[in-house]
């Protein structure tokens, strides 16, 4: 253990591989800076002889420099899994492909065409804008715009 406090650069890639790992695991987006913050601070100790005061403080203003910049230029996605095709759709505008009749019809939304029930009026022609206003298994649920 001496020998990994004697050894900044070592030090410091353990630290950044432990904060790494932590937001691996938990996908917060908080611990992915002091990591890289941590990286940075291990080729500076690697590269000019600094000691471990100096190397800490600077670690912590170079963690909070990170941090808020990151927020600030990298916002947070919207809410939900970008890979839920189904919670992206709702609000989404379509065109109708197959006409309504008695409230069923067939919709293209985002490239793919999709079974819909339409809110509302009974019958929409075909090329009418739609917007969804549900998801529910492989139908949507739209109203006519």
């Amino acid at each position: 253990m001496e020998w990994l406090i004697a050894t900044p650069l070592a030090l410091w890639l353990a630290i950044g591989g432990l904060l790494l790992a932590a937001e691996v695991s938990s996908g917060s987006g908080w611990l992915l800076w002091p990591a890289g913050s941590a990286a940075v601070i291990a080729v500076a100790a690697a590269l000019m002889p600094l000691s471990l005061p100096v190397q800490i403080g600077a670690f912590a203003v170079l963690t909070i420099i990170t941090t808020l910049a990151g927020r600030r230029f990298f916002p947070r996605a919207a809410p939900g899994d970008i890979n839920d095709t189904w919670a992206r759709l709702a609000g989404s505008e379509g065109v109708v492909t197959q006409p309504f009749h008695s409230g069923s019809g067939r919709v293209l939304v985002d490239g793919k065409e999709w079974a819909a029930v339409l809110d509302g009026a009974a019958t929409l022609g075909a090329g009418a804008k739609v917007i969804v206003t549900q998801v529910g298994g492989a139908q949507l649920r739209v109203r006519g715009l």
